[in-house]
């Protein structure tokens, strides 16, 4: 008999940390929990960062997944804004391998083709699927939808890995 694995989807920001969590069993897919770290608008870089890495710190103890996959930066014209994003992303991986998770990498447009089957999906799109897959999750941002939707392009490709 198969076990169910229980998944966290992140997906980094520094003003909105989604994460998603699911379990997969077989084909099966099933909603968890899904929310939202929000360090302060206000806080410099080094404090929005201690508070991702804390409030992340807390899901992953409370929840336990055993598997954790995390959105790659998209690049924008911004290099500044993009390198700032880039360390809230170091920070949504390290506190799953802190954890002991294998932590899996998935690029913008092969989570959208994973859940939606287009790599240009729009973020309705995004929602759409995500609650058509998971019809019990509640989820109020596109932050959490986002990570719901990582968490499902893993449990998807996890077994090519």
């Amino acid at each position: 008999m198969r076990k169910a694995t229980r998944i966290i989807g992140i997906d980094p920001g520094l003003r909105h940390t989604g994460w998603g969590i699911i379990e997969v069993e077989g084909t099966r897919l099933t909603y968890i929990a899904c929310g939202v770290v929000e360090p302060s608008p206000k806080a410099d870089l080094a404090d929005r960062l201690a508070a991702i890495h804390e409030g992340l710190r807390v899901v992953i103890h409370d929840h336990a997944p055993e598997e954790a996959a995390v959105e790659e930066t998209f690049v924008n014209k911004d290099a500044r804004a993009t390198l700032k994003l880039g360390a809230a992303r170091g920070v949504a991986m390290l506190v799953p391998a802190q954890a002991g998770l294998v932590v899996a990498e998935y690029a913008p447009n092969q989570v959208k083709k994973s859940v939606v089957g287009s790599g240009h999906a729009e973020k309705a799109q995004i929602r759409l699927m995500v609650k058509v897959l998971l019809p019990k999750a509640e989820f109020r941002t596109d932050d959490m939808a986002d990570a719901l939707a990582i968490a499902i392009c893993h449990a998807h490709n996890r077994s090519v890995r």
